[in-house]
């Protein structure tokens, strides 16, 4: 009896273990439990630890799939927001739910099937995230380039023969207007970096630096500004001698009636234009109509006055062009080549307190060249002078120049035909320190890239003293102390890429060039007349227009320390 009733008992347990197992085996692997949402989340998360469009990692070899392509493509659908951002996109996949099982073979082919679906969208998202990126870069700062006709640039490059009386200009125009490489067989430049650039190339040499501008924009309403690349010095200098004035005006106007019949210029009636003209501010304000006069009237012209002109030289009595710095020899490929060519500077040794490049000028008048050549051929060895009126004239060949300058603590910059010399920016990348004799020579030219604080890098002795004989050159700069001296240079050499641009095909990142710093004042001064006008202002009005040097240079046109330096009397000798 006992023994049948533990049989009994035995099969009953055993019968319940059985009927458990089966339960736990259909509950485990025959049940649907897509109605725990939670449960799923849990199981495709297991599944899918991370999807980013660089990695997606299977971690479960034995998760429901229920068709991840269908799945990813789902999720896509929700999971993109309005910026194309693919975040939302991830999180959609990871709240769906796999119901079958798979090998690991199908779900890594499922998973790679997935990555080709979702590529289009990341790639989509990269491209968002870039443009967004460049805007908020570029923004205040696009620049809308002109599409001139091609007399009025490309033209002037292939009449290269015959753009100057004297010299063929086609020398000048190889890589990109820098000129032909000079090397360096004397040893006076470092090894590369180094061109036969013309003074009067800047147009072309800033044209092909805009070409590089990492916020050209083809869309003109979201432009701050408008580049007019018009090569204005290379066309009237092909006129300046011997040609009436209807011929040196011609081309000038021809340009603004292109100019005002663009849609762009109604936007701000040409406030927001802007071009180089590289010559002198003098050779494109002829006031009369007058053939024996000298230029032509470009920058006369109302359309003109409207837009903001840069030149080599502006005019201090006038308010519509702005000086930017004569290209020098040195167009350095990167940020190392300025320091090297920096640190190379401070340490040269300097054997002449000071130095002279240049000729006098008999027929003006008030020149000081006379007696500042004179006074150097005086001071007992501590000048020295290259005399640039001599057949052998070394002042052409760049490599004499530097020389001269890098042994020099001191480079005289008075003025010759006009106020500015390219030689003041030849000086400064030789580490010389600059000696000017009027105001109007730099302090009120290149405002954008030379320091306000003018006596931190330079020294003025006014032009008067030393016309009538009142002071002594050498015993005035004998007198600066050698601390003082040292902390100029060091402000000099610190100006070099300021006054430097930049070879064309490339691009510096940690230093601003000149072409840099033009842009950067060009900008800012557009953004100043627009909110001005959408003001109802016109600063313009507030002042004088012969006191515009006052205006631009310290903001306002009280009396000032500098008056007799520009006086009315001095304006019959450029106009």
């Amino acid at each position: 009896m006992d023994g049948s009733i533990t049989a009994m008992l035995r099969n009953k347990i055993w019968f319940v273990f059985c009927a458990l197992f089966v339960f736990w085996f259909l509950l485990l692997y025959g049940f649907d439990w897509s109605f725990l949402p939670g449960l799923a989340t849990i199981s495709h998360e297991k599944s899918i630890q991370s999807l980013d469009p660089n990695s997606i990692r299977v971690t479960d070899n034995h998760e429901g799939k229920e068709d991840v392509t269908s799945n990813l493509m789902n999720a896509t659908n929700f999971g993109v927001d309005n910026s194309g951002n693919t975040t939302n996109a991830v999180a959609g996949i990871k709240e769906k739910k796999f119901n079958d099982w798979s090998t690991e073979d199908e779900v890594s082919e499922d998973v790679d099937d997935l990555e080709k679906e979702l590529e289009p969208i990341f790639l989509k998202d990269d491209a968002n995230r870039e443009k967004e990126e460049q805007q908020n870069k570029c923004r205040g700062r696009y620049i809308y380039v002109h599409d001139l006709p091609s007399r009025f640039n490309d033209d002037l490059l292939k009449q290269c023969k015959s753009l100057n009386k004297w010299t063929d200009m086609c020398q000048y125009f190889v890589n990109n207007g820098l000129g032909s490489e000079l090397g360096n067989p004397a040893k006076i430049f470092s090894r590369t970096g180094w061109f036969n650039t013309h003074q009067f190339s800047l147009e072309v040499i800033f044209h092909n630096r805009m070409k590089q501008y990492e916020c050209l924009t083809n869309d003109s309403s979201e432009a701050a500004a408008v580049y007019v690349p018009y090569y204005a010095g290379l066309d009237v200098s092909r006129h300046l001698w011997g040609s009436n004035a209807s011929v040196r005006d011609s081309d000038s106007l021809s340009l603004i009636k292109w100019l005002r019949e663009r849609p762009e210029w109604d936007v701000m009636w040409g406030r927001d234009h802007f071009m180089v003209a590289g010559r002198i501010t003098w050779d494109f304000r002829r006031g009369i109509d007058d053939d024996n006069h000298w230029g032509n009237k470009l920058m006369v012209l109302p359309e003109s006055k409207n837009m903001t002109m840069l030149t080599i030289e502006s005019s201090p009595w006038n308010s519509n062009d702005f000086a930017i710095p004569y290209p020098t020899y040195f167009h350095p490929w990167t940020d190392n080549d300025i320091v090297q060519w920096q640190n190379r500077m401070r340490k040269q040794k300097r054997k002449s307190l000071f130095c002279f490049a240049g000729a006098p000028r008999p027929n003006i008048e008030d020149s000081i060249r006379g007696e500042v050549m004179n006074q150097c051929k005086s001071s007992n060895r501590r000048c020295g002078l290259m005399e640039c009126s001599d057949q052998r004239n070394k002042c052409q060949k760049p490599v004499h120049i530097m020389k001269m300058f890098q042994n020099s603590v001191f480079c005289l910059q008075p003025p010759g035909d006009s106020f500015t010399r390219r030689s003041t920016f030849d000086s400064i990348l030789a580490g010389c320190i600059p000696v000017f004799f009027t105001p109007a020579s730099a302090y009120v030219q290149y405002l954008w890239h030379l320091p306000r604080d003018f006596n931190k890098y330079s020294v003025l002795i006014p032009e008067d003293d030393v016309k009538n004989r009142r002071v002594s050159i050498e015993k005035k700069l004998s007198q600066i102390s050698k601390s003082r001296v040292s902390a100029m240079r060091e402000e000099v050499i610190k100006l070099i890429p300021n006054v430097t641009y930049a070879d064309p095909r490339s691009r510096w990142q940690k230093f601003e060039d000149a072409f840099d710093l033009t842009v950067k004042g060009v900008l800012e001064r557009v953004e100043s007349l627009r909110q001005e006008m959408e003001e109802g202002k016109n600063s313009s009005l507030s002042y004088d227009e012969e006191d515009s040097w006052k205006y631009f240079t310290f903001g306002k046109v009280d009396k000032n320390e500098w008056d007799n330096f520009f006086l009315r009397t001095d304006r019959s000798k450029y106009y």
